[in-house]
């Protein structure tokens, strides 16, 4: 079987790594909805200082995940590639159907063990 190249492999690990904040990972999916977007709009709109969202981008941007966009005196940021929100949105969604499971086998685990107390109780009397 024919296995790529670990290089592959080290970009994805690298790009991951990058994506590794739930800071950077509402940035993506924000530009996705909203499309390009200045360094103010983003501070504003999560509430963070500018300097911080600059560092959050700049990141992403040394990763190729956003891409600066001059208009004029302006400089708007946008996903290099729109198929990232996809990707972070089919991650959110094997997180969501994980979660689900956990808690129905939680659920699961706590009517059994209620349902044996309730045995055991029983049997006591």
């Amino acid at each position: 079987m024919l296995r790529p190249s670990a290089d592959i492999y080290e970009l994805q690990a690298s790009i991951l790594r990058t994506l590794a904040s739930p800071r950077r990972l509402e940035i993506v999916h924000y530009l996705g909805e909203a499309g390009p977007t200045e360094v103010r709009r983003l501070a504003e709109h999560f509430c963070m200082p500018q300097p911080t969202v600059s560092q959050h981008l700049a990141a992403m941007r040394q990763a190729g995940l956003v891409e600066a966009v001059r208009a004029g005196r302006e400089v708007r940021y946008q996903l290099a590639d729109p198929d990232l929100v996809a990707a972070c949105s089919a991650m959110r969604q094997i997180l969501i159907r994980r979660i689900t499971r956990m808690g129905l086998l939680a659920e699961t685990f706590g009517a059994a063990t209620v349902r044996a107390d309730i045995a055991r109780a029983e049997r006591a009397r």
